[in-house]
């Protein structure tokens, strides 16, 4: 199970700009990175599904009370990204989102609080709206409870 320890040492996104973002982002602490293009960003590290291996991705984020709330978009592909299917198959994660590394559960939301979500997270990246009209599939939004 993928901790918060994971970050430093998971396997890069195969995206290489996507990899290239999260190197520098880990490499500084958090203290560069956070910031992409003018939208907030954290690492994931998941738990492989297939592997059992930690992997890491960087993805935008938003915040709804103490949960971190991120997208499965992968630009509006007709499948969810794998990091996903990870946290399916491997609920707990690593994040790290500026400089602070937590040890996370992650669950998709429900019916009732997804529409508020995509909302919000919409207007931090508007493109997302774009990605819905590309698939056929309803895109995740998924929260990210920091463990005690």
């Amino acid at each position: 199970m993928a901790v918060a320890a994971d970050i430093e040492r998971a396997t890069d996104s195969t995206t290489d700009w996507v990899a290239e973002h999260v190197r520098q982002y880990v490499a500084s602490g958090g203290t560069e990175g956070h910031d992409w293009r003018g939208v907030p960003t954290l690492v994931l590290a998941t738990t492989g599904a297939r592997t059992g291996e930690p992997r890491r991705t960087g993805l935008i984020y938003g915040t709804s009370g103490d949960d971190l709330v991120v997208v499965a978009s992968v630009g509006g592909a007709p499948e969810d990204p794998q990091w996903y299917r990870n946290l399916l198959a491997e609920p707990q994660a690593g994040v790290l989102v500026g400089t602070r590394k937590l040890t996370v559960r992650a669950r998709t939301a429900g019916p009732e609080e997804r529409g508020p979500l995509w909302e919000q997270m919409a207007r931090i990246f508007p493109k997302y709206e774009d990605y819905a009209r590309r698939t056929d599939r309803e895109i995740p939004v998924v929260l990210l409870t920091p463990e005690a």
